[in-house]
């Protein structure tokens, strides 16, 4: 039996350009949901009188959900189309995130606190692979590299929320306010966004060449260079996750400022990282993949140590550089596991899971390391996952070998059998 890759029907210029927009609009929406909690997150260690190793496990409830929801999004994505499946995980998402600010806000009991992170973190995992998938294709349709260009625009987002979290702490203003007008400005958003997403039509798929019925093909999960690409992925989302967990708290705790201090740090990072991923995606159509993947996780090290080692103001030098350093891992990781459009929901789906891992083992983690060493010493950690991820770097590199600005071969026909 031979299969083919059946591609999607030329779409007019503006159509992309109009999908490139409501893409990145959705980045930075979930940028913004992300970053409402995370830059509270100070505030509810203090409002529960919480140990760093309970924040910790607390902590876990949301990585769990996102966990859960990362292996169905592939699927559902498939089933239901990119923007039904981020409308869905929007809608799970929200309503964690609201209930989350009601328990804290009324003293409620942190069991009740991680059903409510379990929801955002369920919402957040079908939504981050959907918007993923959709950016994928719209990187397709343009013919170069615009995904850290996507991840640019959540970075974006949590920079605008994190500043809006530190003068939310400041002024002393409820969780609950707080994250109910952040979930007005998304749905108002979003109305207008998730419907120019490309029709699903524009989406390419493995068919039978006789039958043109899709055909059963093994899973993602037995494939090596998937299961690398997701170490890659695994360890930049540890560079990246522990910054946004944790970096505010040390600075608290570590460098003795207060909590809004912090919240200034953990938004110097993400400044950095915005603009870090605005400017390497130039970089990576240059230079290819993995040199420039290799620079970024050498940036994370230094970063880290910086913000560990210096003085209150080194410390903030390092954010930026630790934000550079993991503005690239991530979203390089996610382009590579869609080079092949036909697998790309699966292999996605497959490498978001292991990313996310380092969502489940980081909060934890840290936070025991914390209770023994010191939330600001436990960043160290950063630096082992880095060695980790340059060891397997090679794993992303371009299906040619070439960079996307480099002379490459004519292509293959459209209908020429693959398999």
């Amino acid at each position: 039996m031979t299969t083919r890759l059946t591609d999607a029907p030329a779409l007019p210029p503006a159509r992309v350009a109009g999908a490139r927009t409501a893409v990145f609009v959705v980045f930075g929406l979930a940028g913004l949901v992300f970053a409402s909690w995370a830059s509270r997150i100070a505030d509810t260690k203090v409002a529960l009188g919480l140990t760093a190793g309970e924040l910790g496990v607390t902590l876990l409830a949301a990585s769990v959900g996102s966990v859960v929801g990362l292996p169905l999004a592939g699927r559902v994505s498939d089933r239901l189309g990119a923007s039904r499946t981020v409308a869905l995980g929007m809608g799970v998402a929200l309503a964690g995130l609201v209930a989350v600010g009601a328990v804290v806000t009324t003293g409620g009991s942190r069991l009740v606190i991680g059903a409510g992170l379990f929801l955002l973190g369920l919402g957040v995992g079908l939504w981050d692979v959907a918007m993923n998938l959709e950016g994928a294709g719209v990187e397709r349709a343009l013919g170069r590299s615009v995904m850290p260009h996507f991840h640019a625009a959540f970075s974006g987002g949590t920079v605008v929320s994190a500043l809006i979290g530190a003068g939310m702490s400041w002024g002393s203003v409820s969780l609950l306010a707080h994250f109910v007008g952040s979930a007005v400005v998304t749905v108002g958003l979003a109305v207008w966004a998730v419907p120019r997403f490309l029709p699903r039509s524009a989406v390419p798929s493995s068919t039978d060449a006789a039958t043109g019925a899709p055909v059963r093909q093994r899973s993602a999960w037995l494939e090596p260079r998937t299961l690398l690409i997701g170490v890659v992925v695994l360890a930049a989302a540890f560079t990246e996750g522990t910054a946004n967990d944790w970096l505010a708290v040390a600075f608290t705790e570590g460098h003795d400022v207060p909590e809004w201090v912090g919240v200034l740090g953990f938004a110097t990072f993400l400044t950095f990282m915005t603009v870090g991923r605005i400017l390497g995606t130039g970089l990576i159509d240059t230079y290819g993949r993995i040199p420039v993947l290799r620079v970024s996780f050498a940036l994370a090290v230094l970063g880290a140590a910086l913000v560990v080692f210096g003085s209150d103001w080194v410390a903030f030098i390092g954010s930026a550089v630790w934000g550079v350093g993991a503005a690239l891992g991530f979203p390089v990781g996610m382009s590579a596991s869609a080079d092949d459009p036909a697998r790309a929901a699966a292999r996605m789906s497959v490498v978001a899971t292991i990313g996310y891992v380092a969502f489940i083992a980081g909060p934890p983690l840290l936070g025991f390391l914390g209770d023994r060493v010191g939330v600001l010493h436990s960043l160290l950690v950063v630096g082992a996952l880095a060695v980790l991820a340059l060891s397997v770097v090679p794993s992303v590199r371009e299906p040619d070998g070439r960079p996307r600005s480099a002379p490459r071969p004519p292509a293959p026909a459209t209908d020429a059998p693959v398999g």
